[in-house]
């Protein structure tokens, strides 16, 4: 039998960077994480800070090593995930020279929808660059500027002295991966929301000189592209000295964190479905076939499983909801409500089981900043409806859990007419998975069996570890399915039926009905 191996699991998320040690078998056996800050600004700006990230992850790493849950030379790989479709901009020494740009900027918006405009035009589209994008790619530059190839045209036509000082442009996870080997690559996964890569063979992804040259960028400032299963090179001294590691270790190249929670969910088969709520959210599975859904703002793209695809969406608000009604309705911070502050989601629980389903017709929208899938709307935004005197506090923390229920539910019709047929059951996991009654929620609202997954917030970590497992020839990933446990499994309740299909529909109409005032009040008129 050969000795235990471990995996440095890196998860680098948009609340915390986070280090797990993952079993090539697939548990994780320990981890600790750093909370790292998120910088908005007026315009739709949304950054992040490349050295806090780096600094997040020694610390976490340290803390993790320090605890000598495992022998240091059992560590056999490291490997990363990390939020997707950011952009970090860095000189020809690998050093960047600007924040990072993250998932959430729109400022590149204008920009990108120059890019795709043409005549005759398709939802926007200029119908020729649209054919060959879908053709090539499986999708198209969404119009919300939130993909990197809207961020590289801001920096290209807004900041143009960092266009132009900039040897590449980066993924997050590619970014550290730079950081970790001095090898720069990004790959057949976490590339796909560029839109300058032939998909049609997802295990041979391929740069497509014709969307490069229609897009505009310089293809010498991309990084050659490598298999998410590939090693990129051995642990350099800097980085091994940073966390604690002998040099030399080899270092996956790793893959996004949808990809990372796919595999760390166990639904590595085609058509299982998985559920995550973090701050944002998204309901996927694997799939044989390459598709577009260019109306939901959905397509299938490259996984991290080599020759396979991933159905790929993504909804902007979900535990940010909770959050939102924690710092900025119920807990100021400071002092006064730190011990408030710090129960408030042990809290939030307890008022969302006090209060009876459907909370009393209270309805809440959590698009707070704007939406992807099944609509793509960067002005659309949230709130409470239907909101009287006779509300309680039980009946707001009720609607939230709720509203972000209903916003997967919208997202889950799509995705099953997308695949053809009923997903079920779903697995669930990320923060939000913590919650029993959450999952209990998820069920009713969706009508679906929910599989909650044990150690929720470890599915990336976990996923990237056996990643790593699996580049190593330590395990297959047909077997992650069974190296994942569950916590519980929440059936829906019919009772419940009748009265989450009246709110849904009204959920729905929420927004066709305000969709053009949301448009007028925050940035153009709709049309």
């Amino acid at each position: 039998m050969s000795a235990p191996a471990h995996v440095l699991a890196i998860d680098l998320g948009t609340s915390a960077a986070k280090v797990a040690l993952v079993a090539t078998d697939g548990r994780v056996v320990a981890g600790a994480s750093k909370e790292t800050e998120l910088h908005l600004s007026p315009g739709g700006g949304a950054e992040q800070d490349p050295a806090q990230w780096w600094a997040g992850i020694v610390e976490a790493a340290t803390r993790v090593l320090d605890a000598r849950h495992v022998t240091i030379d059992s560590i056999a790989a490291v490997a990363c995930t990390a939020q997707w479709s950011g952009t970090v901009a860095v000189d020809a020494s690998g050093e960047p020279l600007r924040p990072a740009i993250i998932w959430m900027d729109a400022r590149g918006a204008p920009h990108v929808q120059r890019l795709t405009a043409g005549w005759p035009s398709v939802a926007g589209y200029g119908a020729a660059k649209l054919a060959r994008w879908v053709r090539r790619t499986g999708g198209a530059p969404g119009h919300t500027g939130k993909d990197p190839i809207a961020h590289i045209l801001y920096l290209k036509h807004e900041e143009p002295e960092v266009y132009r000082a900039a040897g590449l442009f980066l993924e997050p996870k590619d970014y550290l991966n730079l950081r970790l080997t001095g090898q720069a690559a990004a790959t057949f996964d976490s590339i796909a929301l560029h839109w300058v890569t032939d998909n049609r063979r997802p295990g041979e992804v391929r740069y497509d000189p014709g969307l490069l040259a229609m897009s505009g960028i310089d293809p010498g400032k991309l990084p050659p592209l490598r298999r998410a299963i590939d090693v990129l090179g051995p642990l350099r001294p800097e980085a091994a000295a940073d966390l604690g590691l002998p040099p030399g270790i080899p270092v996956v190249a790793g893959t996004p964190d949808v990809h990372s929670a796919a595999i760390g969910s166990g639904a590595t088969r085609d058509l299982q479905a998985h559920l995550y709520v973090g701050t944002s959210s998204w309901l996927t599975c694997h799939v044989p076939f390459k598709k577009t859904d260019l109306r939901h703002n959905m397509a299938s793209l490259p996984s991290a499983i080599p020759g396979r695809y991933l159905v790929a969406n993504e909804q902007e608000t979900a535990g940010a909801c909770l959050t939102f009604l924690r710092d900025r309705v119920l807990y100021e911070d400071g002092p006064a409500f730190a011990e408030a502050r710090a129960g408030a989601y042990a809290e939030f629980d307890r008022l969302a089981r006090a209060a009876a389903p459907g909370a009393r017709g209270l309805i809440f929208t959590p698009w707070l900043y704007g939406e992807r899938t099944p609509v793509e709307d960067p002005y659309v935004r949230g709130g409470f409806h239907n909101l009287s005197l006779d509300a309680t506090r039980a009946d707001l923390v009720r609607a939230v859990f709720e509203g972000v229920a209903f916003n997967a539910r919208w997202l889950l019709g799509a995705v099953e007419r997308f695949v053809g047929r009923r997903l079920d059951p779903i697995r669930f996991i990320g923060g939000g998975a913590r919650s029993e009654v959450w999952a209990g929620i998820f069920a009713d609202v969706l009508d679906r069996t929910i599989e909650r997954v044990a150690d929720p917030v470890d599915a990336n970590a976990r996923g990237a570890g056996i990643l790593g497992a699996v580049a190593l020839g330590r395990m297959a990933f047909e077997d992650a399915a069974d190296a994942v446990t569950l916590a519980a499994v929440h059936r829906p309740e019919p009772a419940n039926r009748a009265t989450y299909d009246e709110l849904f529909a009204e959920f729905r109409g929420y927004y066709r009905r305000n969709r053009k005032a949301h448009a007028r009040l925050n940035g153009r008129t709709a049309g």
